[in-house]
C-alpha cells in the first residue's frame, strides 16, 4: 500500500468514524467513504483527464468536502494541487495560471468570472458543483474499491503554495509528501493531537495554515475537522460548543473579533485544550481574555515554505515570555547568523535559519529563487529573531519589509508594482503601519508631478489588486527619502509614520 495512502489506512482502522464535515450544509464523510470516493475521484482524474504523478491541478474554491477528496486523490495518484487565492484581482490569478500550467482547472460558480478572461491555455476545465456531482455517496461504482498503483518518494509534491515575492511577483513553494509526513509528527509532539483530537477550520485553503496548521495533521492522526467556508466568529463558538473542539486556531485578529461577540461569555468552551495563534504577535489584553474564560493560549511560528508549524510557546509562558514565538518544535534545527554568517551569542538579533525533514526542496519553475532562499542547506527565512538564554524566540524584524494584514502576508514590492501603472506617480513606497482590527495595514507614499488625490489611487488600486493589499492610506511627497547609495530609506519613512 502507498504509506502517503492515509485514507487508505483508516478507512482500515476506524472506517465508520467521521473524518470531515461541512458546517454549512451538514455533510460529513467518514473515512471508509472518503476512501471510497478518494479512490473513485482518482480514477477519475486518471482516466478521463490523464491526470499523470506531477500534474498540476488548479482550484478555487472555499473549503469543502471535495476539497478534502482532491487532496485525497493527491496522495493516491501523485499529482500536485495548486490551491488558487479566490481574494485576487483576475489579472493576478491569470499570472498564477501562467507559471503553474495546470491541466486540470477545478472552480466554483461564483469565482468563474475571474477566470473567464485568463489567457493561459488549461485543457481541462470543470465546476465545483460537477465535482460535488460526481463525488455523490450515495452512488456505488466500481472505482470505489481500490487506488490506483502508483509509488512516491518524500520529495513529490503534493502542493504548489504560491507567496508573494520580494520582488513583487509571487512564487510557487513546492510542499511535499514527506513535509506532510514531518510537519504532522512535529504538531503531534508539540501539541495534543490523536483520533481523539477534533478541530474547526475556518482558514482559506489557499493558506499551507488552511491545510497543515491543523487539518492534515489531524487527519493523519485520524482525528476529526469541521470545515467552514469562511470565517463567521458567531459561528466559530457555535461550533467549539456543538462539536466539543479540542483545538482552534486563528490570527489575533480572529480571536479578538471572537472575544467581542456579546456570546462570548456565556459561551461553553470547556472542550477546548487550547487555541493557537500564528500570524503576528497576540497582545497581552487579549492572551488575558482568553485565559480568563479558562481557554489557554499558544503561540507559535510557520512560513509556507517550512512546517509550517516550526516553533511552539507553551501556555504555561503565554504571559511570562509574552511577545516570543517559543522554542522549535521536536524536528526542527535552528541556527541564527548574523551578516557575515556567523552564529550569533544569545539575545543578540540575526537571521533566523531553518533546517529539517519538514523544509521545501525549493520553488516551482524558479531556481534563482531557491538558491537565495538557502545558505550551505539551511533556509534563510528573512526574519530577524533574537534567542534567550532559555532558549526562547522573538522576532525582531522583518527583513523582508513584509507585513501582516489580518493574518495575510502582504509586500509592498508587489502592491508598488501595481501602484505605479498609474501615470501620474512616479515613485511609490508601501510600508506597514499598525492597525486596532487588522493588527496593520498600508501605507503608500507617493510622489507625483500632477495633481492626484487619495481616492484616485485606491481606487486604481482596488482594481489590480486584493482588497487586503490595497493601502488604507495614501501621503504624498514631493520625493522620497533615499540613503547615500540612492535606496529609498524606509526607516525614515517609518519615523514620518511615529511622529504623525
Amino acid at each position: 500500500m502507498n504509506q502517503y495512502d492515509w485514507a487508505a489506512k483508516w478507512a482500515m482502522y476506524s472506517p465508520n468514524k467521521v473524518a470531515f464535515k461541512e458546517e454549512e450544509t451538514g455533510r460529513s464523510l467518514t473515512f471508509y467513504e472518503l476512501n471510497r470516493l478518494g479512490n473513485r475521484l482518482a480514477h477519475q482524474l486518471t482516466e478521463v483527464y490523464q491526470i499523470r504523478k506531477g500534474d498540476r491541478i488548479a482550484v478555487l474554491s472555499e473549503n469543502r468536502l471535495e476539497y478534502l477528496l482532491l487532496f485525497v486523490a493527491a496522495q493516491k495518484t501523485g499529482c500536485i494541487l495548486v490551491p488558487m487565492n479566490y481574494r485576487l484581482a483576475s489579472a493576478e490569478i491569470d499570472y498564477l495560471f501562467q507559471n503553474a500550467t495546470p491541466k486540470l482547472l477545478i472552480v466554483e460558480a461564483q469565482f468563474q468570472p475571474k477566470v473567464e478572461n485568463t489567457t493561459a491555455a488549461i485543457p481541462f476545465q470543470i465546476s465545483k458543483e460537477a465535482l460535488q456531482d460526481f463525488c455523490d455517496p450515495m452512488i456505488e461504482k466500481e472505482t470505489d474499491l481500490h487506488s490506483p498503483s502508483i509509488g512516491l518518494q518524500p520529495d513529490d509534491p503534493i502542493f504548489i503554495l504560491y507567496t508573494s515575492g520580494t520582488t513583487g511577483f509571487p512564487k510557487g513553494a513546492l510542499y511535499t509528501h514527506g513535509m506532510l509526513f514531518w510537519n504532522s509528527i512535529n504538531t503531534a509532539m508539540s501539541l495534543i493531537v490523536n483520533a481523539g483530537s477534533r478541530a474547526v477550520n475556518c482558514l482559506p485553503p489557499f493558506h499551507t495554515g488552511g491545510w497543515n496548521v491543523l487539518t492534515t495533521p489531524f487527519f493523519h492522526h485520524g482525528g476529526f475537522t469541521c470545515l467552514m467556508r469562511s470565517f463567521d466568529a458567531q459561528k466559530v463558538l457555535e461550533v467549539i460548543e456543538k462539536e466539543r473542539i479540542t483545538i482552534f486556531m486563528g490570527v489575533p485578529t480572529m480571536l479578538r473579533i471572537i472575544v467581542d461577540l456579546p456570546e462570548f461569555e456565556t459561551a461553553d468552551l470547556s472542550s477546548l485544550l487550547y487555541v493557537i495563534v500564528g500570524g503576528e504577535p497576540m497582545p497581552l489584553s487579549l492572551i488575558e481574555k482568553w485565559h480568563n474564560k479558562g481557554v489557554p493560549v499558544r503561540q507559535g511560528f510557520g512560513m509556507t515554505e517550512v512546517g509550517p508549524n516550526l516553533t511552539s510557546l507553551h501556555q504555561d509562558d503565554a504571559t511570562r515570555k509574552m511577545g516570543s514565538i517559543g522554542r522549535p518544535n521536536f524536528y526542527v534545527e535552528t541556527k541564527i547568523v548574523n551578516a557575515e554568517g556567523e552564529a550569533c551569542a544569545a539575545n543578540e538579533a540575526g537571521e533566523l535559519l531553518l533546517r529539517g525533514p519538514m523544509v521545501t526542496p525549493g520553488y516551482w519553475q524558479n531556481e534563482v529563487a531557491t538558491q537565495k532562499a538557502f545558505q550551505n542547506h539551511w533556509f534563510r527565512t528573512g526574519d530577524r529573531v533574537r534567542q534567550d538564554e532559555e532558549g526562547y524566540l522573538f522576532v525582531v524584524d522583518r527583513i523582508k519589509n513584509m507585513y501582516i494584514s489580518g493574518g495575510e502576508n502582504v509586500y509592498p514590492a508587489e502592491v508598488e508594482r501595481a501602484i505605479l501603472r498609474h501615470p501620474k506617480i512616479s515613485e511609490v513606497v508601501v510600508i506597514g503601519v499598525p492597525h486596532d482590527k487588522w493588527g496593520e495595514v498600508g501605507k503608500a507614499f507617493v510622489v507625483s508631478d500632477e495633481a492626484l488625490s487619495e481616492a484616485e489611487v485606491l481606487d486604481f488600486c482596488q482594481t489590480r489588486l486584493a482588497k487586503f493589499k490595497v493601502p488604507k492610506s495614501v501621503r504624498f511627497l514631493a520625493a522620497l527619502p533615499k540613503s547615500d547609495t540612492g535606496k529609498i530609506d524606509r526607516k525614515v519613512l517609518k519615523g514620518v509614520v511615529a511622529r504623525t
